[in-house]
């Protein structure tokens, strides 16, 4: 690696937990007394439901979906679906790190909805890891309407002109960041959306995002994938996976974040079943196709040099997240928990300033890689 320049950046954990007595200095959220009474008179579905109308709660209820949708509607299914598939990845992470534990969070929200949060800090294998579930009641902003038009997704279908876009929407959203640098990132996210015009639509992906390349893991983490969508159909994993490669682009780099995976967005051209199918079945094989890679690089000896190669990816991990990520991004405009929102960036980070690696290094290898993605099952 060329040397130059170096600017170390230690990116505060995103996923703080809320403590039933708050440190010194922090603020206090009001009792939910208080903030159902001051929410007597506002509006169930407000553009931006604010920064500040999480409350915290001892344990999660049976279901953070309003009473009045029945146990058998799609936003109570996809609720149980998400938080099954919570509770088994956070046991395999756990299982696989040996010494860290998920710390959890549960808040809600007075106009319904809420979350349930898990964070590892600090453990054997990963340094951070999060998997958080959400459930959001609120109202889409014109930009996100806007930018779904431009996509062919009509969002305001069953809506005025001009009328605010109401929504439900429930998700899943995890990301694993080891230590070791052999040991890849891991991303994913699974939702689920309806509006109060009728418009529905599932979206999601699995995506890795490692700093060195092993061939062999990336056609495992790839060929999972490949077989989940040839089983639905057979033009998923060519569509999905360029919809990844084009997606997580870093376009002021000029290179993708990591090495793509499966992504899908807008989906509601079959029959709900199927596509809740197809999410289940991406969802339940995450560990099949991201814990088999960890388990086997987690202890791999690396240098002081590959570790700061990790820390520079993961400078462009954060990069996309802050720029360019739809979720982020709709997460920050639609007032969502800042702490869930940001629970995908590292705790550490790093650039140098005009950093390249040399000609034929490793390092070198996967750039070429990130500049000019390729397939890999």
């Amino acid at each position: 690696m060329v040397k130059g320049l170096t600017l170390a950046l230690l990116v505060a954990s995103a996923g703080a937990f809320v403590h039933s007595s708050a440190p010194k200095g922090s603020r206090v959220l009001p009792s939910r007394a208080t903030v159902e009474k001051a929410d007597d008179k506002t509006d169930q579905n407000p553009v931006n439901i604010g920064w500040d109308t999480h409350v915290a709660i001892d344990a999660a209820p049976e279901t953070l979906v309003r009473g009045v949708e029945g146990n058998e509607s799609m936003r109570r299914r996809f609720e149980a679906m998400c938080r099954e598939a919570q509770n088994a990845i956070c046991a395999e992470i756990e299982a696989l790190d040996g010494s860290g534990k998920f710390q959890e969070d549960v808040w809600e929200r007075p106009n319904g909805g809420g979350g349930i949060s898990r964070v590892m800090a600090g453990g054997d294998v990963f340094e951070k890891a999060g998997c958080s579930l959400s459930v959001v009641y609120g109202a889409m902003p014109p930009e996100a309407v806007a930018s779904a038009t431009e996509r062919g997704a009509d969002r305001a279908k069953g809506m005025k002109p001009g009328e605010k876009v109401p929504f439900f929407a429930c998700g899943l959203s995890s990301v694993m960041h080891p230590r070791n640098p052999m040991a890849p990132t891991m991303h994913f996210n699974y939702r689920y959306f309806e509006t109060d015009g009728g418009v529905w639509w599932f979206g999601g992906g699995t995506d890795i995002t490692p700093a060195y390349l092993f061939e062999e893991d990336m056609k495992h983490f790839h060929g999972t994938y490949k077989e989940i969508c040839d089983k639905h159909d057979k033009e998923y994993y060519a569509k999905f996976k360029k919809w990844a490669d084009d997606y997580f682009l870093i376009k002021h780099r000029g290179e993708t974040r990591g090495l793509g995976g499966i992504f899908f967005d807008d989906q509601n051209d079959k029959d709900p079943e199927e596509h809740f199918a197809f999410s289940q079945e991406c969802l339940n094989s995450v560990t099949k196709a991201y814990v088999p890679l960890v388990a086997k690089r987690k202890d791999s000896p690396f240098t002081q040099l590959q570790k700061e190669w990790q820390l520079m990816r993961r400078g462009r991990y954060v990069e996309f997240n802050l720029v360019y990520d739809r979720g982020t991004v709709f997460g920050l405009k639609t007032g969502g928990r800042i702490e869930s929102i940001l629970m995908s960036l590292p705790e550490t980070a790093r650039w140098e300033y005009n950093q390249s690696p040399e000609e034929g290094s490793e390092e070198a290898k996967i750039l070429e890689c990130f500049k000019n993605p390729r397939e890999w099952a």
